[in-house]
């Protein structure tokens, strides 16, 4: 994916095929109208969970928004550059939480991503809840992890497993980077 990724214009491209109008999009993704006409021209930069929502409307994941070519039927090894980034393109966010896609998640109904966390970033202060199971291993560094009202910090080597529909978050509120690889099926992003 090159560093000129034009959002706005993938979506209204998007929209359009799909003929829906702003207004019709807007309401199938539960968000106000304006929203969809601010990110279509680039005057706002939507967060992670707003563009997961949006997207949501047109029933289509942020993996087929941000890299509409599919890999090759049957591709079984995927190198460093061959992850998809879910979220480099996003602004600010990119620069402190940055999610990287195994191949076709929906193809093999499983999500596999690299996380990388950087001090302070955050999923956001809205809990996370989609209809999924997930689980990951820090790799390195400190995760702070919400599930429903449990809360506890996961260093290298700690894992998680829960069931997704539960309320969740993570945060590294640590002054070092953090590293984790996780699994979700079905696939949510």
């Amino acid at each position: 994916m090159s560093d000129t990724f034009d959002v706005g214009s993938r979506l209204k491209k998007l929209r359009l095929s799909a003929g829906l109008s702003q207004r019709q999009l807007a309401q199938y993704a539960g968000v106000p109208h304006g929203q969809i006409s601010m990110i279509e021209t680039n005057r706002s930069s939507p967060s992670v969970a707003s563009l997961r929502k949006i997207l949501g409307g047109m029933g289509m994941s942020m993996a087929e928004f941000f890299e509409p070519e599919t890999h090759e039927p049957g591709q079984v090894f995927f190198g460093p550059e061959a992850l998809s980034d879910l979220t480099s393109q996003l602004g600010t966010e990119a620069s402190k939480l940055t999610l990287k896609q195994v191949g076709n998640a929906k193809d093999h109904d499983l999500q596999i991503l690299r996380e990388h966390y950087a001090p302070g970033a955050d999923t956001g202060e809205t809990m996370l809840t989609h209809p999924a199971n997930e689980g990951g291993i820090v790799l390195s560094g400190e995760i702070e992890v919400t599930v429903g009202n449990q809360t506890q910090i996961l260093r290298a080597g700690d894992s998680y497993l829960f069931d997704s529909r539960q309320p969740h978050r993570f945060r590294n509120i640590s002054d070092k980077p953090a590293e984790v690889v996780s699994a979700c099926t079905p696939p949510y992003l």
